[in-house]
Order: C-alpha cells, then structure tokens, then sequence
C-alpha cells in the first residue's frame, strides 16, 4: 500500500486575513514607523527635517521606480549603483568643461539622458538577443561601469560643478518644494501613466506573468523588456544627475548602496520578484519607509553597523510577504 501526503489546504478566512495583512501591512507599518520616531525625537517632524526626508528619498525613489518596472519583467538590474556613479563623474566632466551659465544646465541633463540610454540598451540587448541572465549580464556591466568611472577620475572626486547647475537640480526649489522632489514627483506620474496607459507599460505585466504566452500572443517580447532596461537605467542616472548637483562633485563611489536598496523598496511595495506585479504609487510607500526608518535612526544616533543590520531584516521581511502573497 502506497501512502500519499495529502497538500496543505489554507482555510478560507485565514486566507483573506493574510491577503489583507499583506496588502495593508506596510501602510499601517509605515505610520507605526512615524509616531514611533516622532515620539522619540521631536525633531523627527521638524519641517526642515521632514524636507531633508523628501529629498533624500527622490534618489531612491527614481532607482526604484526603474528596478520596479525591470522586475515586472521577471528580470533584474544590478548595474543601477554603478550607473549612478559613472553618470556623476561624466556629468560633472562635462558641466564642469562647460562653466557658468544656462549650458551647464542643458548638457548636465543631455549627457545623463544619453549615458541612462547607452547603458539601457546595452543591458537590454544583451538579455534579449544574447539570452544572458539578467543577473550576470548586469553584474557584467556594473565592473565595466564602475572600472570606466574609476579610470576617468583615478579614484579622485571630480570637482568644479557650475554653481548654477547645482543651484537648480541641488538645492533650488519652487515654491518652496525642492527641484529634485518636483522631478521625482514628475517621473513617478509619467511611470503610473506608462505602466496603466501605454501598451508597452500593460505588456510588460504580461510577459513577467509568461513571456512564452506573451510572446504567442502577440507581445514583442525582446523590444519590450529592452524598453524595460532603458528605463530603469534613465532613472538612474537622473538620480546621479541629481547627486552630483546636490554634492557639488562628481564621485565614483556614489550609488553602491542603491542596489539593495532599491530591490527591498520595490518588494517591500509589492513588486514581485518573479514578475507580473508591481504598482509605483506602492513603491513610493516602500521608499517612504526606507527613508524615514534611516533618518530616524541618524536622529537617534543609532550605530551605521545596526542601521545596516535592520535594513537587511527589512530585506528578508520584504521578500517574506512577496513569498507570502505568491502563496495566497
């Protein structure tokens, strides 16, 4: 007599008591997270503080919304930190060449947007057409970029950014809302359009699902995910764009941290990592809560080892309840 394991069934009701935990978890955590600092610290909802929080966050912001969208894909970019890094040292070459004036402007951003395009459409064709992982194709371009950054500076930040380059994406602001917020904010409406409203961005949904039945559908798969990729690294360099106004050099050494981060905002706001799912004004929440959990342990002097630590254990939650939520 043969025995079988018969499968665990969930209940019904617990079933819909997971789905709901998961889905307003991070709301309800991320409110926690505020009262709790704002008890701790009164300095926590200071205005300038509470700015400082805002801009910080418009750099991670931009490198999730474009992880956000690779994800959706069923891919991943690990070239995003190496990406801002060089973008900042060719940015600040270039603007710094140029000097004063309304031209440091215009090529700080053409030459961001140029460098966001190149990078995307290598990392995209190479997936595509080359039929390379993600995974190591990315971490392929993330040595090439990051040896490039270091060969251009030799391992020295690179200095004399225009003042008027930095006046504007670094510490300008209109009416009162700082540039770079106003540009995050611009980017993360364009993305809810394009992923809601364009037939690409709806594609993109499909093919993280099943790009086979994608593909027999219709679905130019390869142009797509390339679009994916182009995106992703365009954000990303506009966050080094936008670094390298606020610091005032530009520095091969910005964005390593941008990597993880960015994968745990996308999760921790119900991006998938196996694809198909993905919502920006959720990974927005996921970048919320990333920045005000880091501001408010600086508040409370709390060591870079924890604050490392915690970070990692946000890490393993966020894919904890992705795993959840394919389970349900």
């Amino acid at each position: 007599m043969s025995l079988t394991t018969r499968p665990l069934t969930i209940p019904r009701s617990t079933r819909r008591f997971l789905a709901a935990l998961t889905t307003y978890l991070l709301p309800i955590l991320f409110v926690g997270l505020v009262v709790t600092f704002a008890i701790l610290e009164p300095r926590f909802l200071d205005p300038t503080n509470l700015t400082n929080v805002s801009r910080q966050s418009v750099f991670l912001l931009l490198i999730a919304l474009g992880q956000m969208i690779v994800l959706i894909n069923a891919q991943l970019d690990l070239s995003v930190g190496a990406t801002v890094a060089f973008t900042s040292v060719i940015v600040a070459t270039f603007t710094s060449s140029v000097g004063e004036g309304g031209w440091s402007i215009v090529i700080g951003v053409l030459v961001a947007l140029a460098a966001g395009l190149v990078i995307g459409l290598v990392n995209g064709a190479i997936v595509s057409f080359w039929k390379v992982p993600s995974f190591m194709a990315t971490l392929g371009t993330t040595s090439i970029l990051t040896g490039s950054a270091l060969l251009i500076t030799k391992g020295a930040p690179v200095t004399g950014v225009p003042f008027s380059f930095r006046d504007v994406f670094g510490t300008g602001n209109v009416f009162g809302i700082p540039t770079p917020v106003i540009v995050g904010i611009g980017v993360l409406l364009l993305v809810m359009l394009f992923m809601n409203r364009v037939p690409t961005g709806r594609n993109m949904y499909a093919i993280g699902g099943n790009a086979e039945a994608a593909r027999v559908a219709g679905i130019n798969v390869r142009r797509t995910v390339i679009v994916a990729f182009v995106l992703c690294s365009v954000f990303a360099a506009l966050a080094g764009m936008l670094l390298t106004a606020r610091l005032g050099s530009g520095e091969a050494s910005l964005g390593g941290s941008y990597v993880m981060l960015s994968i745990a905002a996308a999760v921790l706001g119900g991006t998938s990592l196996f694809g198909g799912e993905g919502v920006a004004w959720r990974v927005l929440l996921g970048v919320l809560f990333m920045g005000v959990l880091g501001n408010g342990m600086n508040l409370l002097h709390i060591s870079s080892y924890v604050q490392e630590i915690v970070i990692g254990c946000v890490l393993v939650m966020a894919v904890g309840l992705e795993r959840l939520r394919e389970k349900l």
